[in-house]
């Protein structure tokens, strides 16, 4: 069901909400948390559908903030705010609004998105595009116990990855990253059935990726030696190469969905190492809101005092 609101307030929007609950016969008890996005018209399709495919794990009531751009004087002073709110099968398993903004509403988005947030639920605000240079201090990003960007959106990622590093607070967090955990959790598994000291280390990746620098940066910090950065043809991250004194733990993914792990003295075996969508990607950072400190390690390079053995 969907319900088109033009020039409308909050309020408005909360009744339509309500009467759209009612007609299909759903309560909004079953919700979890407000999932808010923030992106421009061009993308909005794709991350509406990401999160309502990850609102089959976790359902949410999403936001969706479409900020118009004003392109002349007449059209700042012409301030409105437009809602398309979508309940039942158009809105996945919990409940979609989408807010157009324009004129000065856009300065003031968070006024409008903070009558609307679910009471007593945290609060995620996404950035599938363009994202703030310090998110927790961004209007939107301040009402969120969560703040996930992604890196692999801008046009020089490891400058966005420096900026990251600097304004990292609590609850920030990457999609670059998260793109991470099958190599974390499998290179984790190797350490331990190898159960040697790394001595060196490389990554395999294309150029300018920034889940590679974010591996290459977390390896150094947990192994405590120096990660060679190879580039390849790729895509994203192909290789990481482990040297120890018995030979080199190999994970190795030049293509496709499938890697081979090759540790000393064992058979090399085959591994499922696909490359997930947005809306897998969405749903894993959604399953814990509390601080991601290995993100944080990752960020900025920085290890415990003594080297663990393992990551």
């Amino acid at each position: 069901m969907k319900i088109d609101l033009t020039d409308t307030t909050a309020s408005k929007i909360n009744k339509a909400l309500v009467q759209g609950r009612r007609a299909i016969g759903t309560p909004a008890v079953g919700m979890v948390l407000t999932m808010v996005i923030v992106t421009d018209e061009e993308n909005a399709y794709d991350a509406i559908k990401a999160a309502e495919e990850a609102s089959r794990e976790h359902p949410s009531r999403t936001l969706v903030v479409i900020k118009r751009v004003a392109r002349t004087p007449r059209d700042r002073t012409n301030s409105r705010l437009d809602a398309e709110v979508r309940v039942g099968s158009d809105a996945g398993t919990g409940e979609t609004v989408v807010l157009r903004t324009y004129g000065d509403v856009s300065d003031h988005a968070d006024s409008v998105v903070l009558p609307l947030l679910l009471p007593d639920a945290p609060v995620v605000v996404w950035w599938p595009v363009d994202s703030p240079d310090i998110p927790v201090k961004d209007p939107l990003g301040a009402l969120a116990q969560r703040r996930i960007t992604d890196m692999y959106a801008v046009e020089a990622p490891l400058l966005a990855l420096e900026a990251r590093a600097a304004s990292y607070a609590p609850g920030d967090t990457d999609l670059a990253w998260t793109r991470l955990t099958p190599w974390r959790s499998m290179l984790a598994a190797a350490l331990d059935q190898a159960r040697t000291k790394v001595t060196s280390a490389a990554v395999e990746s294309e150029a300018e990726n920034p889940s590679a620098e974010l591996l290459a940066r977390w390896l150094e910090a947990r192994l405590r030696v120096p990660v060679e950065r190879v580039v390849t043809a790729g895509p994203v991250v192909t290789a990481v190469r482990l040297g120890t004194a018995n030979g080199e733990i190999v994970i190795d993914r030049p293509e496709g969905p499938l890697a081979t792990l090759s540790l000393p003295g064992q058979p090399s075996r085959t591994l499922a190492l696909k490359v997930r969508s947005t809306s897998e990607l969405i749903a894993e950072e959604l399953r814990r809101l509390d601080a991601d400190e290995m993100y944080a390690v990752a960020l900025r390079g920085e290890g415990t005092e003594e080297a663990p053995r393992h990551v």
